[in-house]
């Protein structure tokens, strides 16, 4: 007989994706009686939320205790950072890209204070995921961290990224169709449990995105349907206890061309150009889906302004399957190295984006 397990998950209290959020964050924090704050943030963010923020604080009577512009990942910086914090904080704030909410968010871990995420860009789900991206003695690693108890995505500040940002976040969403495989398969071989409900999470956060618009990555309602997609997909992390509805062979070769690139792109845009190749050697029944939103969304044609060099990304195909061991990928079987690079010769879009 199978008995069920259940487990105990955190899901954010607090989520707020619209226009205009920024000044109202500090409602949003009296509301939930969070009086005494630490802000932890990026170090071009300042500009980005001032003065709304700062009113937002005033009017609600919010006191900031500590305020901290991140300028290091480091875990042992964080760490002794965080310790040397006031005793009275009741909430954590972060503000900013990755690094500074990978911050605020091992911050939170370590103190067991609510963390409140306000990202500036949506490059990617981490920021609604509950691990943190940090060095570990000098090496990247995600390390076990806080979910976000209150999300604030203010999309007056999401409009004014860069191309680069909204494209990677694209790029992340789309790697969940190749991850989701790799997972089926790890479970079919016996080497992975298979939670359900964070599997259609995964797949729901795609439909959020593509089924309800045009693909214009500069239009609110996708900015906004992208901000929504990102979340879900973070939440479908935290519901299987680990990465595995949102990340597979795709992240494998992206973190393997972070070590190896002279110049790496952002973690989504690789991970899209590894998605599409990842779905080729899957034989994966989608592949033609995800193709058709990296083409429609523009995201084919700006990554050929900047394409990956061969050499690099074979490299990065030969070292992806050491970067995790014991987790089955499609780039596990012996015969996908020899058939990636023939796909990399021969497919026309993949010359595109990696050239000799």
């Amino acid at each position: 007989m199978i008995i069920p397990v259940t487990k105990q998950i955190s899901i954010p209290y607090l989520l707020k994706i619209g226009t205009g959020k920024t000044g109202r964050i500090g409602k949003y924090l009296a509301d939930k009686e969070m009086k005494k704050i630490a802000v932890i943030m990026g170090s071009s963010s300042t500009n980005l939320i001032e003065p709304q923020f700062s009113k937002s604080l005033a009017e609600n009577n919010i006191e900031v205790l500590s305020k901290i512009t991140t300028v290091s990942i480091d875990i042992e910086e964080i760490a002794h950072a965080a310790f040397l914090l006031p005793y009275s904080i009741e909430a954590i704030v972060g503000i900013g890209g990755g690094k500074a909410l990978d911050a605020a968010k091992y911050t939170a871990f370590l103190l067991q204070k609510p963390y409140i995420c306000v990202p500036t860009i949506l490059s990617n789900d981490g920021f609604c995921s509950p691990t943190s991206s940090l060095l570990v003695q000098g090496r990247r690693k995600s390390v076990k961290s806080k979910m976000p108890f209150g999300i604030v995505i203010d999309l007056d500040i999401i409009k004014a990224s860069p191309a680069n940002y909204l494209y990677s976040g694209v790029g992340d969403m789309v790697s969940k169709i190749t991850a989701l495989v790799d997972w089926k398969e790890a479970f079919n071989r016996g080497f992975e449990h298979l939670n359900d409900f964070a599997s259609m999470l995964a797949y729901n956060s795609l439909d959020l995105l593509f089924l309800k618009h045009s693909y214009d990555i500069y239009a609110p309602e996708f900015q906004r349907s992208l901000a929504s997609s990102l979340t879900t997909s973070g939440i479908a992390m935290e519901v299987a206890g680990s990465s595995r509805p949102a990340s597979g062979s795709e992240h494998l070769i992206s973190h393997a061309l972070d070590q190896i690139c002279a110049k790496p792109r952002l973690h989504g845009i690789q991970v899209a150009i590894a998605a599409y190749l990842c779905a080729l050697l899957q034989n994966n029944p989608n592949v033609d889906l995800l193709n058709e939103i990296l083409e429609k969304t523009g995201f084919w044609e700006f990554a050929s302004n900047d394409p990956i060099a061969k050499d690099e990304f074979i490299a990065a195909l030969k070292s992806a399957p050491s970067i995790k061991t014991d987790y089955y990928t499609v780039l596990s079987e012996d015969s996908s190295l020899d058939r990636a690079i023939e796909f990399i010769e021969k497919d026309p879009i993949l010359h595109k984006v990696i050239t000799s």
